[in-house]
């Protein structure tokens, strides 16, 4: 459900790009985002790495507003992963500072909106300062019943289905003991240890700056997503881009496997 006008949430739209084509019926549930691109938007410009994280903050806030308004229930950001800790040292401080800073700044404007906010991953890595930000953000929005953003920090899928993994072999000791013999794993016992336990797969993921590969992300639950990937860099990224994603999702035919 649209929670505000379409003329609102797109008041100039380019030439050739109609909002009103929007099918509220076929808005996806969930919509995950890999947001790439900012080192390259830097790079342009002669700046550092790390000016071009800051100047994608203002592109999550707009992505953010935007799938909030046209009804999204879910929306995934890929903010940092297990890999990036490989990175220079400076600027993995600069974006743990920049991640803490960020959700202090912004959590009261998305507690005011109704959106709930939660972390996937595994914070216990992060600097504390990171990780209390995260944890405050949650526990001010927990209850909240509007649209869920969940930022994907120090995440991997693989780390992420090991963990799962793990929790099914703890399942079948205890369920088995007695028994003589193991209990019936099934997918949603599975998926019980995934840190989306509970959150829909997702139904749209969309890739920025051109680069054509998943990235470790939510393997398990991207079996049946749509893709849609852009050329546009993550700091360049705006409503419009988000409002053509989609309208190419809903111009698709999903099948999930079948004719």
């Amino acid at each position: 459900m649209y929670l505000k006008p379409l003329s609102d949430v797109f008041p100039n739209p380019p030439a050739g790009l109609d909002p009103d084509a929007l099918m509220e019926e076929r808005v996806p549930q969930h919509v995950a985002v890999i947001m790439d691109g900012n080192g390259r938007w830097a790079k342009k410009r002669a700046l550092n790495r790390l000016k071009g994280h800051k100047a994608g903050i203002e592109a999550v806030r707009e992505t953010i507003r935007c799938a909030h308004d046209v009804g999204v229930r879910y929306l995934t950001i890929y903010s940092f992963s297990t890999e990036n800790w490989k990175r220079p040292q400076d600027e993995v401080v600069g974006l743990m500072d920049l991640f803490a800073k960020t959700m202090l700044a912004e959590v009261d404007g998305l507690d005011e909106e109704n959106v709930r906010v939660r972390t996937i991953g595994d914070l216990s890595a992060l600097p504390a300062e990171t990780r209390d930000a995260f944890d405050k953000a949650w526990e001010q929005t927990r209850d909240n019943t509007g649209m869920t953003l969940l930022v994907a920090v120090n995440y991997g899928a693989r780390e992420e289905i090991l963990r799962a993994t793990r929790a099914c072999m703890r399942y079948a000791v205890i369920e088995g003991e007695g028994r003589g013999e193991l209990p019936e794993l099934t997918e949603e016992i599975f998926e019980r240890g995934l840190y989306t336990a509970g959150i829909p797969d997702p139904d749209l993921v969309i890739r920025t700056s051109g680069e054509m590969r998943i990235s470790n992300f939510l393997l398990w639950q991207m079996a049946y997503s749509e893709f849609y990937c852009t050329d546009v860099l993550w700091p360049d990224f705006t409503r419009y881009d988000f409002l053509r994603a989609l309208l190419d999702y809903q111009g698709r035919e999903r099948r999930f496997g079948a004719v």
